[in-house]
C-alpha cells in the first residue's frame, strides 16, 4: 500500500482520520501529525495525528463524563455493541490485514491471526456485562451484605508495535464491556492497525462518543495517560524498562497498573524428544514475526543427548526460511520494525560471538531484513542467552539433568512463558518447579487465546491480568461493599 493505494480502502479510508486523533470525534491533534511509514520499503502510507498532554487532559475529562452513562447502559446493550465489534473485525478483516502487513511488517498469516483474535476478544468480552457482578456475604448483623463489582471508571491502555491490534484489543474490549471508558495510546509506529482500526470498529459498532479516545504519541503522551486525574487503571504492554516507569508513576498517583512486560522465554527439549518436531517448534517460537514477540523463544535448553542433532535441524530450518517484504510474496519473516531495533539485535549477536558463541545459521541482514539466526555453544552468562533480544535469534544451550534445566530457566529474571518438549511425565515435574506465568507441554512458547489468563512474573510483569472472565473482571473493576437493613439501625449515641 503506497499513498496512492490508500484510496482502495473503504472502512479505513484515510480521508476520515488523516492527521487526526479522536476525542468524541475525529479532530486535529495539538502535536501535529506524523507519517505512517512502511518498514519493508520506507514508503509513506498516510499520516496520523499526534496527541499532546493537553489533548489527553481533554480526552480524560470527556471520558469521565461519558463513562457514567455508559456504565448505566443496560448490560444487553453493551454486549450487543461488543458482539457487533466482533463481526466488524471479521467483515473487514482483509482490509485491516493489509494495514497490519504494511505498517507492522507482519506476514499475512500473522495479520490474519491478529484480526481473528480481535474478533474473539470482542466475543469473549460480550459475555462480561451479564457475568455475575459480586457475591452475597454473611454478616453478624441483621442486614444484607454484598461485595459487588463496579467499573473502575477511566482506563488507559498503552500498547506496543509488535502485535498492535491484539495487544490493544485485549484490554480495550473487556474494559469497555465492563462499563469503563478508555484512553488508547498506540505505539506511533503502528498507530493505524493498533489505533485507528479499533476506533473505526467501535464507531461502527455503536459505541457512544467519548467512551473510547484515540491518542497516539510518544513519551509525553504516555506519561499523560498515566497521570490524568480521571484515570483509575493503567493497562500497559511493552518493555520491562518502560513498564517500571509506568508502574512507578501509577503508584505515585495511587492507581493500579497492570503490566505485561518482556520475556526471555525458555524452550526445554528433553532426552528422547522427536528432534525434527522439536526443531520445527523451536523455529516457530524464535522466528515468528521476526522474534518481535514477548513470548518469543529466547533460550533453547536442549539435553546433551540430542543437542548436536537439534542444532543441526534448527539451523537447517533457519537457512531455508525466506525473508522479504511480506506484501510482495510468500515469505516467512518480514522486516524488523526500525533501524534502532535492528542495530540492537545485531549488536547482541556480535557480543555473543565475542563471548564464545558460534553462529550456526544467519547472523546477517540486508536493510531491515535480518536472517533467522542460530547461536550454538553458548554459556549461560552469554549476553544472547541472558538478555531479551526481541529479534529472530535462537540461542541454544545444552543441559545434562532435569535439575540443571530447571535452574537454567529460573536463573533468568523474566518469567513469562516456558515450553517443554518430550516426555510428558518429566515435563510435568518440571512445570511444577519453574517460575513462569505460562507453561506449555509439547508446545512452543508463543501461545495466546482470548479466554485464557495471560501474564508473567518477575521482570515479565505483574501476573495474569488479561484474558478470561476472572482476570478481566479483576483488572477492570473495583470491589464495593454494600449493606442494607430494613430500617435505620440503632446506635448508642
Amino acid at each position: 500500500m503506497t499513498v496512492s493505494d490508500v484510496s482502495l480502502d473503504t472502512f479505513l479510508d484515510s480521508g476520515r482520520w488523516d492527521g487526526k486523533i479522536n476525542i468524541a470525534g475525529w479532530t486535529d491533534g495539538s502535536g501535529g501529525s506524523r507519517d505512517v511509514v512502511e518498514p519493508a520499503t520506507g514508503a509513506v502510507l498516510g499520516r496520523f495525528g499526534v496527541a499532546t498532554a493537553s489533548d489527553v487532559g481533554r480526552a480524560a475529562t470527556v471520558a469521565a463524563e461519558a463513562q457514567h452513562a455508559w456504565a448505566a447502559t443496560r448490560p444487553e446493550e453493551r454486549a450487543a455493541i461488543l458482539r457487533r465489534a466482533g463481526q466488524l473485525w471479521e467483515e473487514h478483516a482483509e482490509e485491516i490485514q493489509r494495514w497490519i502487513i504494511r505498517e507492522s511488517g507482519g506476514i499475512p498469516a500473522k495479520a490474519a491471526l491478529e484480526t481473528h483474535i480481535a474478533a474473539n476478544e470482542c466475543y469473549e468480552a460480550a459475555a462480561l456485562p451479564s457475568h455475575p457482578a459480586g457475591e452475597v456475604l454473611t454478616s453478624n448483623e441483621a442486614r444484607w451484605s454484598f461485595a459487588r463489582r463496579r467499573p473502575a471508571g477511566v482506563v488507559s491502555v498503552i500498547a506496543p508495535f509488535n502485535f498492535p491490534l491484539i495487544l490493544s484489543i485485549r484490554s480495550v474490549a473487556p474494559a469497555l464491556a465492563l462499563g469503563n471508558a478508555v484512553l488508547l495510546k498506540p505505539d506511533p509506529r503502528t498507530a493505524v492497525c493498533g489505533g485507528v482500526a479499533l476506533m473505526r470498529v467501535f464507531e461502527e459498532a455503536g459505541l457512544p462518543a467519548g467512551v473510547l479516545s484515540l491518542l497516539p504519541g510518544g513519551a509525553e503522551t504516555g506519561a499523560a495517560v498515566v497521570e490524568a486525574a480521571e484515570v483509575r487503571v493503567v493497562s500497559f504492554t511493552g518493555s520491562t524498562a518502560a513498564g517500571r516507569k509506568v508502574g512507578e508513576a501509577a503508584a505515585r498517583h495511587l492507581k493500579r497498573a497492570h503490566l505485561e512486560l518482556g520475556g526471555n522465554n525458555a524452550l526445554i527439549v528433553l532426552p528422547g524428544a522427536d528432534v525434527a518436531k522439536a526443531a520445527s517448534a523451536g523455529a516457530f517460537g524464535s522466528f515468528m514475526h521476526q522474534g518481535q514477540i514477548c513470548m518469543t523463544t529466547g533460550r533453547h535448553l536442549v539435553h546433551e543427548s540430542v543437542y548436536d542433532a537439534y542444532v543441526a535441524a534448527l539451523s537447517e530450518k533457519a537457512s531455508h526460511l525466506p525473508v522479504g517484504d511480506p506484501a510482495s510474496g510468500a515469505v516467512a519473516l518480514g522486516p524488523i520494525i526500525d533501524e534502532s531495533q535492528l542495530k540492537r539485535i545485531h549488536s547482541i549477536v556480535e557480543d555473543a560471538v565475542q563471548a564464545g558463541a558460534r553462529i550456526a545459521a544467519g547472523g546477517t541482514h540486508e536493510g531491515l531484513f535480518y536472517r533467522p539466526t542460530v547461536l550454538a555453544d553458548l554459556s549461560p552468562d552469554n549476553p544472547a542467552f541472558a538478555e531479551e533480544i526481541f529479534g529472530p535469534v535462537a540461542p541454544v544451550v545444552k543441559f545434562s539433568t532435569l535439575d540443571e534445566a530447571v535452574e537454567l530457566v529460573n536463573a533468568n529474571e523474566y518469567g513469562l512463558s516456558v515450553g517443554i518438549l518430550g516426555d510428558v511425565g518429566a515435563a510435568m515435574t518440571i512445570a511444577d518447579r519453574v517460575h513462569s506465568g505460562k507453561v506449555h507441554i509439547n508446545e512452543q512458547t508463543v501461545l495466546d487465546e482470548a479466554n485464557a489468563p495471560f501474564g508473567g512474573v518477575g521482570a515479565s510483569g505483574t501476573g495474569s491480568r488479561f484474558g478470561g472472565a476472572t482476570a478481566n473482571i479483576e483488572a477492570f473493576t473495583e470491589v464495593q461493599w454494600l449493606t442494607m437493613r430494613p430500617e435505620i439501625a440503632p446506635y448508642p449515641f
